[in-house]
């Protein structure tokens, strides 16, 4: 990694933001809605988070969800990168054990040719979607294998980004193309620079690995938020400097949806939490509109689920949402705030991020 390693980790906050704001995409598919929809929604929140000053966009692997059309970041980044200019693009991530190192490190390779400088690899170790699925992608039914080789494959996939195997490894003639070794041959013109690795998780495993390695963490707060400060605690203990950092640098996912109208918040967040009920109970679908999930009759345990799991959704006027993502700022301390917005429609996402630009007094193109 070059010596400016850190200032493509670290955000600026800008306006009255307490730290940089970025974006994390799902690509929600709502019911009467095309996944083409989604995906041009997923450009026009790119251009208007680069617009407004949010700092990254990034996407999830995810698989087997109608609901959800982010299962190839790599494909899907390759599109934003074509329609963006400056904002960082990246993974929010790409779940490692699905994948070999070599594959993922000539993809991001390719998306560091197309975006010289602002794509970043954010890597998990889940499977992303249900075990049946996960065997299906891995083409193997010993899936806790995967979780359990992944410090092992994470080291593996950072020296083919890196192309430094040792002298006698079985991979030290094996290079990622597009990578280092195009600007290490002789003519090479081309930068040696990759993508910054960032490890993603929602429990303390990846939270202390990322510390000792001294990398960059993501905590996914918005599925995990009982685990949130613990994790961030352990990673700030564990943390050892690094090439790429001198000290601990943590975003955290957070679920945060602005509306015109405080009523059409709540409807939104119901028809979001009925869709995560069906697919915590194995029915999987697409995102719900709102005059369904009105008229959707919630069994006393799915009502119980819809209120913990709405308690931690940052919903409200522009207002209210910039207060209650000043209030968890504060109470974490993570340096950088990522922001998703589920809904139904994706006019309301993007009306979403645009309030919350305008209540932050975010730059205006």
């Amino acid at each position: 990694m070059p010596a400016d390693a850190a200032e493509e980790i670290r955000g600026t906050a800008h306006g009255t933001a307490p730290v940089p704001l970025s974006v994390l995409d799902l690509v929600t598919v709502g019911a009467g809605r095309t996944a083409t929809e989604a995906l041009r929604t997923g450009v026009d929140i790119a251009r208007l988070a680069e617009a407004r000053g949010y700092h990254r966009y990034w996407v999830a692997e995810h698989h087997s969800m109608p609901g959800v059309a982010s299962s190839s970041p790599a494909v899907i980044l390759a599109h934003l990168a074509a329609h963006t200019e400056r904002i960082r693009l990246g993974s929010g991530g790409v779940m490692l054990p699905n994948h070999a190192p070599l594959v993922i490190a000539e993809q991001f390779g390719t998306l560091e040719a197309m975006a010289p400088g602002r794509v970043d690899l954010g890597l998990g170790r889940a499977p992303g979607t249900d075990g049946a699925t996960a065997a299906a992608l891995r083409r193997t039914d010993r899936l806790n294998e995967g979780a359990d080789d992944f410090p092992q494959q994470l080291a593996e996939l950072i020296r083919f980004l890196d192309d430094d195997f040792p002298d006698g490894h079985p991979y030290g003639r094996i290079h990622a193309v597009p990578g280092p070794v195009q600007g290490t041959s002789p003519g090479g013109v081309q930068s040696t620079h990759r993508p910054p690795v960032w490890l993603l998780g929602s429990s303390g495993f990846s939270a202390r690995l990322a510390g000792t390695l001294g990398l960059p963490f993501a905590f996914a707060h918005h599925f995990s938020a009982q685990n949130t400060v613990p994790a961030l605690e352990l990673y700030r203990d564990s943390f050892r400097p690094s090439a790429v950092l001198d000290e601990p640098y943590a975003l955290i996912g957070v679920s945060a949806l602005a509306t015109d109208d405080e009523k059409e918040a709540r409807r939104q967040v119901l028809a979001a939490a009925l869709n995560m009920v069906r697919l915590r109970t194995g029915r999987p679908g697409l995102v719900p509109a709102p005059e369904e999930a009105e008229a959707y009759d919630f069994s006393p345990m799915e009502l119980e689920f819809v209120q913990s799991w709405n308690a931690n959704v940052i919903h409200g006027t522009a207002d209210e949402v910039r207060t209650g993502l000043d209030d968890l700022q504060k109470r974490t301390g993570a340096d950088e705030l990522m922001i998703t917005a589920n809904a139904h429609g994706g006019d309301v996402r993007l009306r979403s991020y645009e309030l919350i630009a305008d209540a932050y007094g975010l730059p205006t193109a």
